[in-house]
Formats: C-alpha cells, structure tokens, sequence
C-alpha cells in the first residue's frame, strides 16, 4: 500500500478483468467476447471517420448516436443515454441513483462482481439475495427496505434468464426506487425490458455493443429510461467527462446498428454453436445451466473446475474460473467459432479420458 494512496484508494478491491496472455496464442473463451468480427459497415465507418476532424472534439452530445438507438428501439432521444462501455453507465448509475449511508442496494450474491466494486467506491452499503439451488433470482425477495435494486438478464456467470415480464412486479414494489436491468447479454436468447420503460419511470435497462454487435474494443454502452433517470447520469457524467465517446466509436456504433441482417446472422450463429456445445458436454456428464447469453456455465461430478481449468489451459485453451463460494466447482465458458468450440471439446474429452 502506497503513503500516497487516499483512504478510499487504500480501501479499494478492484475488479479483475479476464486474462489478456500474450505468451502464446490460445483458444481464448475466457471474457465473453463475440467470436465473428464487427459488420464491414462498422469497419468502412470507421475508416471514413478517419480524417481531419480528429483535431476537434466528438460531440458531447452524442446527438447522431442517441437518435440511431432512439428509432432502433422506438424510443424517444430524451429516453436515451450512452457511454464509454455498459460499465462507465453503470459505474454513473451508482453515483446517480444510489445514496451512501442510505439503505442497502440490492442485487443477487452470484452476479457481475463489478457492482461490489462500485459500492465500494460510492460507500454504497448493498446486500446481497442469494440465487436458489438453480442459480435462479428469486424475484420476491427483491423488495422490502432498500436503497434500489440491480439485477443483470440473462445473470453472469450463471447465464440464466428471467422473463421480462416477471420484472413488473419487482418494479411496482419498488416504485420510489431505480431499478437497472443490466441486459449485456440479452440479443442472446432474451427479450429487452426496453419495452417496459413507459410503464415503468423507475426502470433503467442498460446494454453494451461489445457482446452482439461484436465492438468490445470500441466501447459504447447505451441505457434506455425516463427522462428524468437520463438527466440524472448526464449530470454526473457532465461532472466527470463530457467527451466520454470519441469520434471513431461513434461512427462505428452508428453503423452497427445501420445493418440488422448482419447483426442477426452472427448472434443466430453463436447461439447455434451454444446449444451444440451444451448438448455435447452434457453427453460427456456435465452439469450445464440452460444459458441465454453467449457463455455457458457447466460443472462436472468427478472433476473439480480447478483442476479442469488448468488442464484446459496446458492445452491452450482458456476458460474463466471463479474462486468464489457456491461457484467454485463451475466455469464459464465463452462462445467462440465452431472449430474454436471443437477444440475445446476435444480438449474436454481428452481430459475427461486421461
């Protein structure tokens, strides 16, 4: 610890992203990225982006990108908010929402770790609702006292989905309250919430371009909701960094959403590639919890997810391990191509054979 260190910065436990290694190539299903690249729309947008205008700074606005979102998901531009990656959104939901000293947030003990982070930074006090025996959110115990709820669906890393419309009744108990619907995997196998922003002035539904669009490295994430929500995170973001998207992202963005066959083709290839890659490892004996992102989260009887993790990994394949109670028998294992999905699978059943 550094006697530079504020007591908050000493106080801090960062999240800790999926390994990047760089000592050998590797079938990398480790940090759900999407396996296909970006729409050669985005790529030609890019590319034309790439001129003079880089002395000026972006709009801060984002005004072309909130407009594309806006008619994309038949909303209106006042419903939208975009930012540098879901995380920024929702690193700004907490400072826009949520009060330190004030009641606990709620969101579920087996989810996206990030949110302990930001309650950490924000002295946010949060509690945690346990997952059933079937990694389900048990809905009815997201209500009572609390500071607001967040709950991402389909859930990471346990890949289940909940209804949306099941969420309706969480929003009525929670009326005074934002509720944030963190749907980075929902275009893969889900239905948005979005359309439940107009009955709903306390619901923000958050997404990301870096999972089904394929622009992990390019950073834009977008949350639809009430004005008033939206108002509130461009207050804290305008107290930040008004200049939070460049110029080449928003162009990209902007593009990605202008090719809908694309779009469609490649989230219908993950999928696909998902339920074959389910239904062989569960012929091999494994635990798979029914997924609707693009990952799967699978457990085997006779071998412990530690051990199976470094074998798979001695062979060159990377797979995400979470030392964590309830979990710590599991991986979670991104959605690559089907020759990627095919050495892992063998991979799997050398292992499982030796």
């Amino acid at each position: 610890m550094s006697q530079y260190w504020s007591d908050l910065a000493a106080s801090l436990t960062p999240y800790v992203p999926g390994e990047q290694p760089k000592d050998r190539k590797y079938v990398k299903l480790n940090t759900n990225e999407n396996p296909y690249p970006p729409s050669p729309r985005v790529l030609e947008a890019i590319r034309g982006a790439v001129n003079a205008d880089l002395r000026l700074y972006p709009d801060p606005t984002c005004g072309d990108l909130i407009r594309t979102i806006a008619e994309y998901y038949g909303v209106t531009p006042e419903q939208v908010f975009v930012g540098n990656g879901s995380d920024e959104i929702l690193a700004f939901s907490f400072a826009a929402f949520f009060n330190p000293g004030g009641e606990p947030i709620l969101f579920p003990d087996i989810t996206y770790s990030f949110y302990k982070v930001y309650a950490g930074l924000y002295g946010i006090p949060y509690r945690t609702v346990p997952l059933d025996d079937e990694f389900r959110v048990p809905l009815e115990a997201l209500s009572g006292p609390n500071g607001g709820v967040i709950v991402p669906n389909p859930n990471a890393p346990t890949a289940r989905y909940v209804e949306t419309d099941s969420f309706r009744d969480v929003l009525t108990r929670n009326a005074s309250k934002v509720v944030i619907l963190d749907e980075a995997y929902i275009d893969f196998g889900g239905r948005s919430a979005i359309g439940l922003v107009k009955d709903y002035p306390n619901l923000l539904v958050i997404q990301t371009l870096s999972k089904s669009r394929s622009l992990a490295g390019l950073r834009i994430g977008f949350a639809v909701g009430h004005p008033d929500l939206i108002e509130g995170l461009n207050r804290v973001k305008n107290s930040f960094n008004s200049y939070t998207i460049d110029r080449l992202a928003l162009a990209g963005a902007i593009a990605a959403f202008g090719d809908q066959a694309y779009f469609e083709e490649t989230t219908r290839r993950v999928v696909a590639t998902r339920e074959r890659t389910a239904a062989s490892l569960r012929e091999m004996g494994f635990r798979v919890v029914d997924s609707a992102a693009n990952f799967l989260f699978i457990s085997h009887p006779d071998r412990q997810a530690s051990v199976l993790f470094g074998e798979l990994r001695q062979r060159g394949v990377l797979v995400r391990y979470f030392n964590q109670p309830r979990i710590d028998n599991y991986l979670r294992v991104s959605i690559g191509t089907d020759e990627e999905m095919d050495v892992f699978l063998r991979a799997v059943r050398d292992i499982l054979n030796g």
